[in-house]
């Protein structure tokens, strides 16, 4: 039984809408697990998952174990995680877990600022009520930070951009390496046709998705959507691979992360 994870989050119910509504088939049998994404790194720590999401970030602890697939990453170009606050002086600023992408990219553009981890759907709150001075962003906080009267600090995206001129990877879907080269091909191509499924359906996958957006208009999924099942999504390419190995590297020479050459499906 393959045991198969992603986050329950818009962007995920989407790329996996083909699977879900069974319209495409996996190479076997297979239970489908939703958490949220810090969950799902710490699990593939414990190599307690076949196929999951993880952060960029948690690969780098997971690299001797799992593929990287090169279809269903999370990219951004030139935006990414957001820092907001109140307005002031930065000193505790909340991260949505350690091993979070975003608390990697924190630690590189701002590593003075003590960071406190919460869980990623509290984070706005914890910044609107002064429990932390500043906070980052994932998923539909991303643009909707407004609703609280938080501002924006810095868009971690734009400073990786402006730091390699490279886009911003956040994400990436990985398959046990002991499960074999083959299964992980396979796997590859699931969800390579998942994602072009929602793609030929995009209305029912876009509504689908809006389950999983916390709040978010139709309209709104459909923009979040657009911001992370994006080309880099569909096939990694060149620059996305590129951009994952420079996090990676950096993230190892910092001391952030273990050293890490990650290996990807063909």
């Amino acid at each position: 039984m393959i045991k198969l994870a992603h986050s329950p989050d818009a962007d995920d119910a989407y790329m996996f809408y083909g699977i879900a509504s069974g319209a495409v088939g996996l190479p076997g049998e297979f239970v489908e697990f939703l958490a949220d994404i810090e969950t799902l790194n710490k699990l593939a720590l414990e190599e307690l998952l076949d196929v999951t999401a993880v952060s960029v970030h948690a690969y780098a602890h997971v690299c001797g174990r799992y593929y990287v697939m090169r279809v269903g990453a999370s990219v951004g170009e030139g935006y990414g995680p957001v820092v907001v606050s109140r307005g002031g002086e930065l000193r505790t600023v909340a991260v949505p877990g350690r091993y979070t992408t975003a608390a990697l990219l924190l630690k590189l553009a701002m590593p003075w600022v003590k960071t406190v981890e919460i869980p990623f759907d509290r984070v706005m709150d914890a910044v609107a009520a002064g429990v932390v001075d500043g906070g980052v962003l994932i998923h539909e906080g991303q643009i909707t930070y407004g609703r609280l009267r938080l501002v924006k600090v810095l868009d971690l995206g734009e400073w990786w951009r402006d730091q390699t001129g490279l886009p911003t990877p956040l994400g990436v879907n990985v398959v046990r390496k002991s499960l074999g080269v083959g299964f992980a091909v396979e796997m590859q191509r699931a969800l390579r046709k998942s994602i072009e499924y929602a793609d030929s359906h995009r209305e029912e996958a876009l509504r689908y998705a809006q389950k999983f957006s916390r709040g978010l208009t139709l309209e709104e999924t459909a923009r979040f959507v657009d911001m992370y099942v994006n080309s880099y999504t569909r096939e990694l390419g060149a620059r996305g691979v590129a951009a994952v190995v420079e996090l990676l590297a950096r993230a190892g020479e910092s001391g952030v992360a273990p050293g890490c050459s990650p290996q990807f499906v063909d």
